[in-house]
């Protein structure tokens, strides 16, 4: 999925297989990453823990698994 941190609102787009992400939180000290697992868990009802981020720490695309049921 692609982030944009610093938007002005935080929103999930899905674009046919694209999922994008743009969270207020700005990239700084990892902020954004965990204002994208917070806000991806509340858009799939799933609590936070389910979800870890894999691949894309410091870049715009990201790689996250999602715990099975």
């Amino acid at each position: 999925m692609r982030v944009t941190p610093g938007a002005a609102r935080d929103d999930v787009q899905i674009d046919g297989q694209s999922v994008r992400l743009r969270v207020t939180a700005p990239p700084a000290d990892s902020a954004a990453n965990g204002a994208v697992l917070a806000l991806l868990a509340a858009a799939l009802g799933r609590p936070r823990r389910d979800l870890t981020l894999l691949r894309g720490a410091t870049g715009r695309i990201k790689l996250i698994a999602i715990a099975p049921d």
